[in-house]
């Protein structure tokens, strides 16, 4: 099993006998850019004194500004079915809760994803829960044909990221050949025995079955994985180290770790309460593992969606959150229903803002909305992806994407005060770009969108 638990146990409490200088030294490694080992990540995890937590920050945002700049990817999750046969202690969705369950039609889909995509979204990531009657694979890729089928007159979903239970590699080459993005599945806990008693009498209650979910999307060719945990069911010092664990296992026998790590907080849902999870993470330590996160996998896209509160997503964005959630809901059908009626969400959300309010809160705040979706549709996934941004080659491709999709969000969507923010930003980051070729590829991408020749770049 290559969640060790007794290291990480044994780590742990070695830790908690670190001293002021070996907490340092750690940080003088991270501010080195060397690479982090398990026994370096779980003395961070015991950091108290705050000139060092400021030390920690300051690095995490540093080496996410080398690797990602200030592009913020935006995207928006669409529930298709809340029908589940599992009963998770922690989830809404849980099969023991009594409410009318709903799959959407294929006509319900197309209409979801138009209302999306009038926000401007360009990526989506399409959930579900776990009924193999209800919600078999094969609704899931008729699901995937609607969303990829359905446009409206300024575009259409260029990327379908996917997060549903975990299943058989001929599964996964099904979804593969279907042209999904990255497939998404939280471990919920890298903790066997809280695993075990939070999925009680569930087909989801295979602990080994769900932690090697991604060795099997790896070998049907699915090489883009996006990993997370619920942090509050389990300590959350343990979850880190598990997910670095998990990563490592995934480069040594595919040559490429996450694509992204989430980091849900355990919240309010129906049919439980929090209580009952004396786990739970606490605002100082939620901002500490995501930056440990930064400095332990630099490289790896970290996302923060909805859950979170709009203050705490501005933070965290300075040092490792690049990609964000906007205008979310966690209804099947919430958009369309959003203020129709009462929808059974998996969960409570905290930042209700649309997604204009949100590009106006980035762009003052300096950074990039990218709805970019090219190197997915390029080809650029997996070790691909990897080796661009590990030699530092990223920015030439993404800074330009971003920078047009931003453009073409501006031309469709945004009123006037959003417009003037975008267009003098924009103009802002051309002057910044070094490279000649860079700064006309661009430039012309800025003219070509002006004309509606978006075809030609998008």
């Amino acid at each position: 099993m290559f969640i060790n638990h007794e290291l990480i146990n044994q780590l742990l409490k070695e830790a908690k006998f670190a001293t002021t200088k070996d907490i340092n030294d750690v940080l003088d490694k991270a501010n080195k850019r060397e690479k982090l080992d398990y026994k370096d990540i779980a003395i961070l995890l015991e950091m108290e004194d705050k000139s060092q937590l400021d030390r920690l920050f300051k690095i995490a945002g540093e080496i996410k500004n080398e690797i990602y700049g200030n592009r913020v990817v935006l995207f928006a999750p669409l529930y298709v079915s809340n029908y589940c046969v599992n009963e998770c202690a922690y989830c809404g969705y849980k099969c023991s809760n009594k409410f009318n369950r709903k799959k959407l039609t294929m006509d319900e889909v197309r209409k979801e994803v138009k209302i999306l995509e009038k926000m401007g979204h360009k990526r989506l990531a399409l959930e579900a829960g776990e009924d193999p009657h209800n919600c078999s694979i094969d609704y899931i890729l008729e699901c995937l044909d609607a969303i990829y089928s359905t446009s409206n007159d300024n575009g259409s979903i260029r990327r379908a990221n996917v997060n549903i239970a975990a299943t058989t590699v001929e599964n996964y080459k099904k979804l593969k050949e279907k042209g999904i993005g990255t497939y998404i599945l939280f471990q919920e806990t890298y903790h066997k025995p809280t695993y075990i008693r939070q999925h009680g009498n569930s087909i989801k209650n295979d602990y080994y079955y769900h932690l090697t979910a991604f060795d099997r999307a790896m070998e049907a060719g699915v090489d883009d994985v996006g990993a997370g945990v619920l942090f509050g069911l389990a300590n959350p010092k343990f979850e880190v180290l598990g997910l670095m664990m998990h990563n490592a296992h995934l480069e040594e026998n595919f040559g490429v770790g996450f694509h992204t790590i989430s980091f849900p907080r355990l919240k309010p849902a129906e049919g439980m309460t929090l209580e009952d999870y004396p786990h739970l993470v606490d605002d100082f330590m939620f901002k500490k593992i995501v930056a440990i996160t930064r400095l332990a996998v630099p490289f790896t896209g970290i996302i923060m969606s909805t859950r979170e509160s709009g203050e705490m997503r501005r933070e965290l964005l300075k040092y490792g959150v690049s990609q964000v959630s906007a205008g979310s809901n966690t209804g099947v059908g919430g958009y369309k229903e959003e203020e129709e009626g009462r929808n059974v969400d998996q969960f409570k959300l905290e930042d209700h803002r649309t997604p204009i309010q949100i590009l106006k809160e980035l762009i003052s705040d300096g950074y990039i909305p990218s709805y970019c979706t090219a190197c997915y549709r390029m080809g650029r996934t997996g070790d691909r992806f990897m080796s661009l941004a590990k030699s530092g080659q990223i920015h030439n491709v993404c800074t330009p994407n971003a920078l047009t999709t931003l453009k073409e969000f501006l031309l469709d969507y945004g009123d006037e005060e959003l417009i003037a923010m975008g267009d003098e930003l924009i103009a802002k980051e051309i002057a910044k770009i070094e490279r000649v070729d860079i700064k006309d590829i661009v430039s012309n991408n800025m003219v070509a969108l002006s004309k509606g020749e978006r075809d030609l770049y998008l």
